[in-house]
């Protein structure tokens, strides 16, 4: 899988991806991320990339033209299945958004920063938009850091253990269930037995009854799906 990451602030994006599974599933060829700079295409002298905006009001937005111009730039070199526009006002990611993400071969993905970008980017160009959850952020970088890491650690052999990743939080609507090891005992805090039993098929069965207690608890609205 290729990743291309149009961003106004490519070093926020540095760390991320050079550390853990991200990083060795680039160094693996698993995946490919790309970070552009946005200001490689800005306007004029200074590489203006930002404006005020048109009817007055507090804030500065990404201008029409670098992005065009970057994009169409990308696009004359790869054919993208989704051009993805990372902004508190979407609907928010979940897991199953990652899962079909996870199958792409291209993605391109437009951080947003300051107010914004000029809606007609979003009209003509975006093909989805995904907010990481009801807040603002200094901008799109980390959301876009998110998106990829939820992405690309369900790319087979992203992950030493891919069972792993098909058991975690969400991939049934469902929160974890509680886990434990080593000691079996610590402060008097036991493990439960039936974790020691040995015998898997109770086990599953106990993790799953765990998993339906927490999810009530926790995040009830998930049991509506």
């Amino acid at each position: 899988m290729r990743i291309d990451i149009i961003s106004a602030a490519p070093n926020l994006l540095k760390s991320p991806f050079n550390h853990s599974i991200i990083k060795r599933a680039q160094q693996r060829g698993i995946a490919e991320i790309i970070v552009h700079d946005l200001r490689e295409y800005g306007l004029g002298k200074y590489k203006q990339i930002d404006d005020t905006q048109f009817g007055g009001g507090a804030g500065m937005i990404l201008m029409l033209e670098p992005i065009v111009n970057c994009i169409k730039k990308l696009q004359s070199e790869r054919t993208y299945d989704d051009i993805i526009y990372m902004t508190p006002d979407a609907k928010v990611l979940n897991q199953s958004t990652a899962n079909s993400l996870s199958l792409k071969e291209n993605i391109l993905i437009l951080a947003g920063h300051y107010k914004g970008v000029d809606q007609r980017i979003r009209d003509k160009y975006i093909t989805k938009e995904i907010s990481i959850g009801d807040y603002v952020i200094t901008g799109g970088e980390l959301a876009a850091a998110v998106l990829v890491d939820a992405i690309v650690r369900l790319i087979p052999g992203a992950i030493g253990d891919e069972q792993s990743a098909l058991t975690d939080s969400f991939q049934d609507n469902l929160l974890s269930p509680p886990v434990y090891t080593r000691p079996a005992e610590f402060e008097g805090m036991k493990v439960p037995d039936i974790l020691l039993s040995g015998n898997f098929p109770k086990i599953d069965d106990w993790r799953i009854d765990k998993a339906f207690e927490r999810t009530q608890k926790i995040r009830p609205d998930l049991l509506k799906k």
